[in-house]
Formats: structure tokens, sequence, C-alpha cells
């Protein structure tokens, strides 16, 4: 097997490029050596795994590393199936440093053996993102039609949009080609702000690439079911479709995807109008969820997109097909969660209005619909006007007379104004140096109650990312990455010291997959058979598992996390924590004692529960521990 991680570095400033070889057991893949190239040039790190092309499902993710302009550390950030034809540039990683004195395309293509060709066209960025399909879809269409005659087999591209020159958390959009043209499966690297590093740190808006290079690849399906049957007493093919049920459709709640799953089970611990309904009795969120969800939005989805079966894959063979679409919307939990029941909003068609707004811009997702949540609940607080932001109307922020499909409506289309006023800096809508920054300048002018209101976890000076979209304490606790899951999201409660460690576990985890380039989706098998594939591949399995313990620490060393800035942080802990007792009667002491903290002494017992989760992740990344 392969023996060395070949890396393009390109200056993009001068289109000079050259190759670097780095041995096997030195790094293993995509993060461990983007962490390195990422200290040395401040690069932006594009590459796969060493089992991309191979038959292992979920084993072709692009990942993307590098030091983020939003989050302000060390930051990794993935794409779904965009490594596939990544891999037939016989290359593990492009790295990229420089700036181009333009904003420019970077062509890469290697055709039949010979060396991968590079290329920087300028481009007049700005009239492209206007034309046409609008953002990061007109830019797609407009490469695709400048140089997909070039190659020999379907390219794919990775286009930024309006976001990544506007403020600091752009994203990276792909779609997979099928048949010589651009489907509507959108895959993102959408958390970090790598679209924003992409733009504003190295003056490239697009990357094009592909080629016919047939390297190396694990093939052997007999040899590969043989392993799973000694471990799980199934092929691999069957231990996969268990593994990716809920992905696909899981028949326990008659719906599929994260969408579907999360939306039908949620319940009370469902997130709505910029988090206030953790001030709500169980009664009122549950009559939330089976109005507003049950009977509308998620009955809405499972009749158009699993009924249907309108489900793609995010361009490599997987059993989980879990891009489920309506047309041209991509409907997956977080997303239509964070601009949906977040942003007041309970309707497919008025989710698909603002999301599809979003996505077009090229936000981070999660990030922008915490960011327009925020700036609903000031709005209808009055603590803002909409004349100060370039919008006009106020949003209804309340569950009282809401109309499921006008009220949604009404909401969206503020939300759109809003993503047009950031993009456009109207008012006092600069959040080029981050939402975070705009919400401190204001509340040091009109008060804390700016700051509040919005949840984010925050990183030394200015860095920030809204969490995910889960209401528990692991979602805000001070790991070195944030935003992604390398925290313990699970639902129970955990003294927080154990939960730091949890979180620390959890991280370790997911960068074996990551540094592989392995989807998550796929963990029930890959966490555990990921070593055991190192050593029968390349007989390196404790030293993988070692580098992956060095790689977590070095990440960790950098970790400059915060303690909670916003009172809402403080909130959805407390809260958690007394609807854990309250409403599923659980009766841990240990549980009693934090609630009797918190309702003694709100903001002391939480810099004692953040601190001792602080406790738990640092006495458990060390290097030797």
């Amino acid at each position: 097997m392969q023996t060395e991680l070949k890396v393009l570095l390109v200056d993009a400033a001068t289109s000079f490029y050259r190759i670097n070889r780095f041995r096997v057991g030195n790094f293993f893949g995509p993060v461990d050596l983007g962490l390195h190239l990422s200290g040395k040039y401040n690069s932006l790190n594009i590459g796969t795994g060493l089992l991309a092309g191979s038959i292992f499902p979920g084993s072709s993710r692009l990942i993307f590393t590098g030091f983020s302009p939003c989050w302000g550390g060390f930051y990794i950030s993935s794409m779904g199936g965009a490594g596939l034809v990544f891999d037939n540039l016989g290359i593990n990683l492009l790295s990229i440093v420089g700036k181009a004195p333009t904003p420019s395309v970077m062509y890469l293509n290697r055709e039949h053996g010979e060396e991968v060709e590079v290329e920087m066209t300028p481009i007049n960025i700005f009239k492209i993102w206007n034309e046409g399909r609008g953002g990061v879809y007109s830019l797609m269409d407009h490469v695709f039609e400048m140089y997909a005659h070039r190659y020999s087999q379907e390219p794919r591209i990775l286009a930024t949009g309006p976001a990544a020159h506007s403020t600091d958390f752009g994203a990276i959009c792909s779609v997979p080609i099928r048949k010589g043209k651009l489907t509507f499966v959108d895959t993102w690297a959408g958390r970090g702000g790598f679209g924003t590093k992409l733009f504003q740190q190295h003056g490239i808006a697009a990357i094009i690439y592909g080629g016919t290079f047939i390297d190396e690849d694990f093939r052997d399906r007999k040899v590969a079911d043989r392993w799973f049957e000694e471990r799980y007493h199934m092929k691999l093919s069957a231990k996969d479709m268990e593994a990716t049920t809920k992905y696909r459709f899981d028949p326990r709640f008659e719906t599929g995807g994260t969408f579907g799953v999360n939306f039908a089970t949620l319940g009370g611990r469902l997130f709505s109008f910029n988090y206030r309904s953790i001030f709500m009795d169980e009664g009122e969120r549950l009559d939330i969820h089976e109005k507003f969800i049950v009977n509308h939005y998620l009955k809405q989805f499972n009749e158009e997109t699993i009924k249907t079966k309108s489900q793609k894959t995010c361009g490599e063979p997987c059993v989980a097909v879990c891009k489920k679409i309506r047309g041209e919307f991509k409907k997956d939990y977080e997303p239509y969660q964070a601009m949906g029941p977040l942003t007041g909003i309970f309707d497919q068609r008025a989710a698909e209005k603002l999301t599809h707004h979003a996505d077009m811009y090229g936000f981070d997702a999660i990030s922008v619909g915490g960011v327009l949540a925020w700036l609903m609940e000031c709005l209808s607080e009055k603590h803002i006007g909409p004349e100060e932001l370039g919008i006009k109307g106020i949003p209804e922020f309340s569950p009282k007379d809401f109309d499921v499909v006008s009220t949604s409506m009404h909401n969206a289309e503020i939300g759109v104004s809003l993503l047009d006023a950031i993009i456009k800096k109207r008012g006092i809508l600069d959040l080029s140096e981050g939402a975070r920054k705009l919400a401190r300048r204001l509340s040091r002018k009109r008060g804390k109650k700016i700051l509040d209101p919005f949840v984010f976890n925050a990183y030394a000076r200015k860095g920030w990312v809204v969490p995910n979209q889960y209401w528990t304490p692991g979602a805000l606790a001070p790991m070195a990455i944030m935003g992604k899951y390398y925290m313990h999201y699970g639902n129970d409660f955990y003294p927080p010291r154990e939960l730091g460690k949890m979180c620390a576990r959890r991280l370790k985890q997911e960068l074996l997959m990551d540094n592989l380039g392995v989807c998550r989706f796929h963990r029930n098998w890959a966490e555990e058979m990921i070593p055991e594939l190192m050593e029968s591949l390349f007989g390196m399995k404790s030293r993988y598992l070692e580098n992956n313990s060095i790689t977590a620490s070095r990440i960790n060393s950098r970790n400059s996390s915060l303690f909670w800035e916003p009172e809402r942080n403080i909130d959805i802990v407390f809260s958690f924590l007394k609807r854990k007792h309250t409403v599923e009667n659980n009766n841990d002491p240990e549980l009693v004692r934090w609630i009797d903290r918190f309702e003694k002494d709100k903001q002391e017992a939480a810099l004692n529960f953040w601190y001792e989760m602080h406790k738990g992740i640092q006495e458990s990344l060390r290097e030797f521990e």
C-alpha cells in the first residue's frame, strides 16, 4: 500500500507549485498533515485520506484544514463525496499559500499519468455572483462552462459566494456532476469559514479539479468481508446498511435523514424562537412540536421527500443516500433547524426560501441561522430598529397567534432581507470581523441586552461559532474546535468534569475518521474498524492510534476557548439541568446539587460548571497522560 503522502503546494500569488512528499507513519492524512502545514505556512489545506477510492463506503470525504477566519484557531471541515474526484489527481493534499492579485479560478487537471496541470485564471467575480442563479450557483455554472470541456471525466468544482467577501464565515459549496450537468445535490464545507479563507486570504473564488490518474486503492471485497465477519458476523455491506439506518430510512419513526429522525424525536427538546423555548414550560414546548413540527413541518417533509424517495448520495456510492431533496432544495436537520424553528419558521416553503437564499450567498448555514435568530429577537424586542439594519418590518417572534404558513413566510422574508443587508453591509450590519465583534460593540453602547440573546461559543479575542442545534451542555463545551461534533452531544446528564472527558474522547474518535477522510455517518463501524484496517493494510495500528492522540493534544494545546459571554448560554445549561430533573425525573444527587448551585448563584455556578468541563478536557488531552 501507499508509503508516501503527496502534497501539491501551490503559491496562488505566482501560480508556482511543487510536490512535497511525507512518509506515511510520520503523518497519516489531511488532519495531522494539515496541522503541520498550517503552522508552517498558514495555508488552506484540502485533501483526502488513505482510503479514498477504496471499497469502504464513506471513505472519500474531502477534508479542509487551516486556521479559521471566524473561529480563530485551527479548524477542520469536511465535504461529502468530493474526495472521489480529488483522488483522480494522484495526490493526497492540496496546500494553498500566497494570494492571487485578483479573484481567480484555480484549475487542476491530471490526464493519462502526466503531472498535475495548474492554472490560475482571473475572473470578474462580482459580476458573476450577480448573474444567473446567483452566488455560488452562478459561479459553479461559469467555471463549468469555462473548463468542463478540458476533462475526459466528470470534474468537481469548489465555489465560494458573496458571504466569503462580506463576512468571516463564508462556506465552500460543491455538487456532483452527472452526465455533463451540475446536479442540485449541494455538499458543503460549511463550518469554520473556509470560503472566506479561500477568497480573502488566497484570492481564489473557485477551484475546479479532476483527472484520470489511477492509483492503488483497496478493492478486495472478499478480504474486507472476512475482516467484518470476524468482528460483526456480517459482511461489510450488511454492517454498513445497519450502521446508516438513520440516514436512509428508520422504520421506527417512518422517516429518514437527519431532518426526519431528529425532528421526529426532539419533542420538548426543540429549540425555537432564538432558544427562547428554553424558558417555556414543557407543555408549551410539546405543543409547538406537535402542532408546528409533527403535524406540519415534518409532515411536509415526509410526504414530499420520504414517501417519494427523493434522495441522493453526496457523489460516492453509498447505501445511506443521506441527501434528502425536493427539487433544488436539500433538507438537512441543522440548516433547516437554524433557519427553521430557531428563526420562527415552521413551514417548508418558508424555510426553503430562506435557506436557499443563504446557500446562494455561500454562508455557513448554522452560524447564519443563529445570527438571524439573534437579530430577529432584537428586532422583536425593539433593542434594534429595522431601519438600523437596512430592512423593513419586524418578525413575529412568539408562538401565540402564530399561523404556521403565513407567519413563517413573513419571518422568512425578514430573514432574506437581513441576509441581503449583511452582504451589502447596510446600516450597522458589518460582519466582516464577525458577529461576536458586532454584538460586543453594540452592547458597549446599548447594554448587555444586545449581547445576551446571541448564542455562540467564544474563542480568543474575536473567535466565534454558533453551536450545533442540540439542547445539551456539550454543545457549549470549552473545546479547541467547536461547531462540529468534536464534543459529546448526547441528551444524558453527566457531571461536568466527566462531560469534559467525554468531549475529549469524542474529539479523538472523530479525528480517527477525519484523518482517513471517512464520513461520520458510518461511525458505528468505522470507529472500531479503522485501527484494524490500519494494521491490516499498513501494519501501523499502534502508530496510528499514538499519532491520533498526539494530534488531539496538539490541537488542544492551542485551546483558547473562553467562558460564556452571552447569558443565554448559561440559561441553556441551567434549563437543561432543570428539565432533566423535573421533566425526565432524573434524581441523580450530582444533578440536584448543580441545580441548587445555579439557583443560588447562576453566574458562579456557570463559571464552576464551565471550568469543571475544562478540567476534564485538559486532563484527557495531554500528550503524556
